[in-house]
């Protein structure tokens, strides 16, 4: 069978994934064999004092202590005086949840008075009470990057690049320090998944798709973020409680489908995706979370095999077990307020940021009918006052939370441009690497001065969207470290994003990458960089006609096919996702005033870099491995090399790549298509930031509707992600009569009444509508064909310039609810 016809045929089976990956595998079961795991043994979480003092607690508290201790809830959905009714075990901030009384992305003061309040709550309870403190979790994923000001470590797939252990244990030294500061406790994180497939939304968390990578870094990371088994009183030291995540085979789930399943061997599920597990153990990491996905169809959340007779028994672990964001209700016969079976399984702590209080309802009542024993409860709340006491929660001292200078500090960012620099791959350089610090630079790229793109998700907010550079104080741009090192070699560097200038440069620097993303919006269906709009690759070769030398920094939570783009680059530099520390990458790219190089390359390829946008499981030692890049490339300027001219044909349909853009710049990428009833007129306008880059609606008297469909979607775990449909658009002139949007698919089309948005506005506005809107209006968002439809009656003109699916729940509303 010709190449390209196999690729065509993979990715028409990747389109029907999400169906497929629902059948339960009847040939394979998620049942494991202890015996065949490697054993490790969880260093210095039990001593004879900390039991004795946990043996005592545990005789004096009541069923429902013991229950709540189980339970952790978000801070977007619960009170600190809750706690005094409630005495939960934790609380978490979520991705997008902003602190108590504070915008969604604050500074350090806001979020150590969250942490503050709720901890004086848990410990406000009098009478007979047991007072019990709270642990307070986070996804500090690089660095403490929910806070305003934090240092931004690379992402971990660029930390894969850098091979550095060491480097790594200091990074998670940082992590703790930053996080601490701010009254926050717990980072969930290291995530030690070997992600197989580049379409998974969150291969940018793991450090290689090899598991070596990752066993070398797990337990130098634990140590970093909670110090060295044994250590006594961590907080008090500055250190947190770690949380290897996720348990386990997150990173190999077929298609790449983000909370999908991993179809594996038991062998193979050992071999790669348990790699960095037995390290963290041995390092005493005090929490593992368990992931959303499946082990051949059975839910890791409910997989006792795994969770109590792998994990908890052969493999030693002492600490607890905690859920993902309501992952329990992903079990067979339960819901996110009903299940007994995932603390059955060995789930010690479950993660219900909005159900908690059902789920610590129908917990009490399950234990008080035997449902679940006594003594799995007893075991669970042992586990959870262990890591307690070993973390110093019991001691009152907070030293900590007084070193405000530990959030950004200067030797925390010194640490974070050491591991740019790093972490910097170069895969192509035809001589004009290193640029001379002496030369007239053009800085060009919508990455060049962009402290969001260059830091990607989990940052700021969970789809590291909607962050303007002024919410990085601390933060330096690409562009703005280059400015620094060409102006200390007497030459000047010029920001240009369109790569626009009057006079001649010597030499053009691009930056430019994915948006940010995080999980589930991130998932893609083609590696092809920019598939349908390539304007990364037209400013090259405009820059390339001009006669200007084209250096390419490429932003990117993954290796994707960039063939046209390094064909029109001199030089090519992979700096993945880099954070807030610019500096880093141009301590590698530019020279001295002579154009020798200040430092040189030294990252090498933690993940294969694919010869066309269908090697989606390209891994080194599998049969027919034929990357562009191997595994450990990168050239240096001690060690050039050259790179021919490339194939630019893709090999893969580039539209099955769009899940989420229903219309953009005036058009309707494919696979969607815009239609409206006939009697509809229909015009291009200007949009509010491009020319034409809207369309004009004009109903007559009467109903007409517009639609946009073309692809069947599966939008059920975006709709449980609290993501929404975003509408830019003009009222020209108000409806006479309702206005309705819909989604057709499935068996069920609801409708909303969205008459209040489209009354009484005017100029460019912009509405969030949450898909769970739809859903509750019965829409079945498990099959969703045309994700737009808009009903109105005419007389009624409308503009409209944008629809897509984001990610900014704290600005989205429920029209008519």
């Amino acid at each position: 069978m010709p190449a390209g016809l196999k690729l065509l045929l993979a990715t028409t089976i990747l389109a029907a994934a999400p169906a497929i990956a629902q059948q339960a595998p009847t040939a394979l079961s998620g049942g494991a064999h202890p015996d065949r795991w490697p054993a490790a043994r969880s260093q210095g979480l039990i001593d004879p004092a900390t039991e004795a003092f946990v043996t005592d607690l545990l005789a004096k508290m009541t069923l429902e202590e013991k229950v709540g201790q189980m339970i952790q809830a978000d801070i977007g959905s619960i009170k600190p005086e809750d706690l005094v009714v409630y005495p939960l075990g934790s609380i978490l901030a979520g991705g997008s949840s902003p602190p108590l009384g504070a915008p969604d992305r604050s500074p350090r003061g806001p979020w150590l008075a969250t942490a503050q309040a709720f901890q004086k709550a848990a410990l406000a309870r009098k009478g007979n009470h047991v007072a019990i403190p709270i642990m307070f979790g986070i996804d500090a994923v690089h660095g403490n990057n929910n806070v305003i000001g934090a240092t931004l470590f690379p992402h971990n797939v660029g930390l894969g690049a850098m091979r550095d252990p060491a480097l790594m244990e200091k990074i998670g030294r940082a992590t703790a320090e930053e996080t601490s500061s701010v009254g926050i406790d717990w980072a969930f994180g290291p995530t030690l998944a070997v992600p197989q497939d580049e379409r998974w939304g969150r291969a940018y968390e793991g450090y290689s798709e090899e598991p070596e990578v990752v066993r070398s870094y797990a337990g130098a990371m634990i140590r970093g973020l909670q110090g060295a088994p044994g250590t006594k009183d961590r907080l008090q030291k500055g250190f947190v409680a770690a949380s290897a995540k996720h348990f386990l085979g997150d990173g190999g789930t077929f298609g790449g489908q983000d909370q999908g399943d991993t179809r594996v061997s038991e062998e193979e599920l050992i071999r790669i995706h348990n790699a960095g597990y037995p390290g963290a153990i041995d390092a005493g990491t005090m929490t593992v979370m368990a992931s959303f996905s499946s082990w051949n169809g059975a839910k890791m959340h409910g997989n006792k095999s795994l969770l109590t007779d792998v994990l908890k028994g052969r493999m030693g672990f002492d600490g607890f077990v905690v859920g993902d964001w309501n992952g329990h209700a992903q079990i067979p016969g339960c819901t996110a307020t009903d299940c007994a079976a995932t603390f059955n399984a060995g789930l010690d702590m479950a993660m219900a940021p909005d159900s908690w209080k059902g789920l610590y309802e129908s917990t009490v009542a399950h234990v008080k009918d035997g449902t679940i024993p006594m003594a799995r409860v007893d075991d669970a709340v042992r586990r959870i006052l262990r890591v307690k006491v070993q973390m110093g929660l019991f001691n009152a001292a907070r030293p900590y939370e007084s070193k405000a200078e530990l959030v950004g500090a200067a030797e925390h960012r010194a640490i974070a441009r050491e591991a740019v620099a790093k972490s910097l791959v170069l895969l192509k350089n035809s001589g004009v690497l290193p640029v001379k610090a002496s030369a007239n630079v053009l800085v060009a790229g919508p990455g060049a001065d962009s402290m969001a793109q260059q830091s990607g998700g989990w940052t700021l907010s969970w789809q590291g969207d909607g962050n303007p550079n002024a919410m990085f104080p601390n933060g330096e741009t690409i562009f703005a470290g280059i400015q620094a090192a060409v102006k200390a070699g007497g030459g000047t560097a010029t920001l240009s994003a369109d790569g626009s200038f009057t006079s001649k440069p010597d030499v053009a620097i691009v930056v430019f990458g994915e948006e940010p993303y995080a999980e589930m919006r991130g998932d893609v269906r083609t590696l092809e960089f920019q598939p349908g709009d390539k304007q990364a690759l037209a400013l090259l070769r405009k820059l390339k006609a001009a006669g200007v030398p084209v250096v390419s920094v490429f932003l990117s939570g993954r290796p994707l096919w960039v063939n046209p783009e390094l064909n029109a680059s001199d030089a090519f530099v992979a700096a993945w996702l880099p954070g807030s520390e610019g500096a880093g990458v141009a301590d590698v790219l530019i020279g001295d005033k002579a154009g020798k190089p200040r430092r040189d390359f030294t990252g090498t390829l933690s993940f294969s870099w694919p010869k066309t946008a269908g090697q989606f499981t390209l891994n080194r030692g599998e049969p027919g491995y034929d990357p562009l890049f191997a595994f450990g490339y990168g050239l240096s300027y001690a060690k050039p090399g050259t790179v021919g001219a490339l194939s630019e044909v893709s090999g893969v349909d580039a539209s099955l790549a769009n899940t989420s853009i229903f219309f953009a710049k005036g058009v309707t990428p494919a696979p969607f298509s815009f239609a409206t009833d006939s009697k509809i007129s229909r015009k291009a306008v200007d949009g509010p930031a491009t020319q034409e880059g809207a369309q004009q609606l004009t109903w007559p008297a009467g109903p007409a509707a517009l639609r946009i469909g073309g692809s069947d979607l599966d939008l059920s775990r975006e709709t449980n992600g609290d993501l929404s449909l975003r509408l830019v658009y003009r009222v020209d002139a108000d409806p006479t009569g309702p206005v309705r949007l819909s989604m057709e698919g499935g068996k069920n089309t609801g409708t909303i009444d969205a008459t209040s948005l489209f009354t009484g506005k005017r100029g460019w506005q912009t509405v969030n509508v949450l898909l769970k809107c739809y859903q509750k209006n019965g829409v079945d968002v498990t099959k969703v064909n045309a994700p737009i439809v808009l009903q109105a009656n005419g007389p009624f003109a409308l503009s409209l310039a944008e629809a897509k699916i984001v990610s900014d729940p704290n600005n989205s509303v429920c029209p008519g609810q």
